[in-house]
């Protein structure tokens, strides 16, 4: 297959799609996060844990706050009219703030969730 028989718009389409899938994947991950918090909470294994691991929690919803926010905007990138170079060569990389700020969440929300399960045992 040639360039000039590339359709370009595949490449952002499938872009938009990766970041949306990533995205649902820390909500999981951010939704088991906080189901420990509130069973610790409900339960009785005592104030100290249920406030470290409700830490834990707004910590991980801050990070996926900030990945929803950084994946809205890329979402919006991606699809707009003007998401091509000159000569719609190419989708426009994101931004090195912007993959460095993704991968200081997805460390963030990490750390996050292995705190709560260190905790919830």
């Amino acid at each position: 297959m040639s360039l000039a028989e590339r359709d370009p718009g595949l490449q952002a389409e499938r872009t938009t799609l990766s970041w949306r899938r990533t995205l649902l994947t820390l909500l999981v991950v951010d939704l088991f996060v906080w189901r420990s918090w509130l069973s610790a909470a409900a339960g009785d294994g005592g104030a100290s844990g249920a406030t470290y691991e409700g830490i834990c929690a707004a910590v991980a919803a801050a990070a996926t706050i900030v990945l929803g926010c950084v994946v809205w905007a890329r979402t919006r990138q991606l699809s707009g009219p003007r998401h091509h170079h000159a000569g719609g060569a190419a989708p426009m990389a994101p931004p090195a703030l912007t993959m460095r700020l993704c991968t200081l969440a997805v460390l963030v929300l990490g750390a996050a969730a292995l705190a709560a399960v260190a905790l919830g045992h």
